[in-house]
């Protein structure tokens, strides 16, 4: 099996050596590099083709913000996972609306950490639905009226069957949840979810999430 390459982002070095102690012991990860900045991150990536970017937020000269959003925007982007100290803030929100595939805590247990790593590179976002709620209702207190209207005009773009996904996706549910609900397969599901996701020019599913809470369409649903 070939190992997930990973990028270890941080600009502690101990919490470098931490992180690189604890997933370099996995079997099936390799660490291909460590910075301590995010200014550092696209050479790094250029020389070490990582699958994974382990990123912390907050760095001196390019913080981890700032270079998630340009890797992102890259063709060949790895997925990005967040380093932080905080469930859900400001910072959280932005790097989630760039494209991180989700966030882990500073004292998150080993193990988890290590899953965390193995969920995104599977194409998993690592977010669970407690959090995904908790993400949408300190967004619900900082979105002004443009972007509900923004959103609403993007979400428009989608037909009924896809809106109905999305808005199961903003819920925090599971493709095999959806499914039932929705009477289809997993696999319809799993094609709907890539068609919203090309039609909204989005890269994962927390971004669904976002734009769903964004565009009222969770509040709509309730009503």
């Amino acid at each position: 099996m070939t190992p997930i390459r990973l990028l270890l982002v941080d600009d502690d070095p101990l919490v470098r050596a931490g992180l690189s102690f604890m997933l370099g012991g996995a079997d099936d990860i390799e660490i291909v590099g460590e910075a301590a900045d995010g200014a550092e991150v696209d050479a790094l990536v250029d020389r070490a083709h990582p699958d994974v970017v382990l990123m912390d937020i907050r760095m001196p000269t390019v913080d981890g913000l700032s270079a998630t959003e340009r890797l992102r925007r890259r063709a060949d982007a790895p997925q990005v996972v967040v380093l932080t100290t905080f469930h859900a803030d400001d910072q959280v929100l932005r790097a989630l609306r760039a494209g991180a595939a989700g966030f882990v805590l500073k004292d998150t247990p080993p193990a988890e950490i290590v899953d965390a790593v193995r969920r995104v590179a599977a194409g998993d976002p690592v977010l669970s639905p407690a959090v995904t709620r908790q993400l949408m209702e300190h967004a619900a207190g900082s979105a002004p009226d443009t972007r509900r209207t923004t959103a609403r005009s993007r979400v428009a773009a989608l037909n009924d069957r896809e809106r109905e996904v999305a808005v199961a996706v903003g819920r925090g549910a599971s493709n095999a949840e959806i499914a039932a609900e929705l009477f289809m397969s997993v696999a319809t599901v799993k094609t709907h979810v890539s068609r919203i996701l090309a039609k909204l020019d989005l890269n994962n599913r927390v971004q669904i999430a976002l734009l769903t809470y964004d565009a009222g369409l969770l509040e709509d649903e309730g009503r």
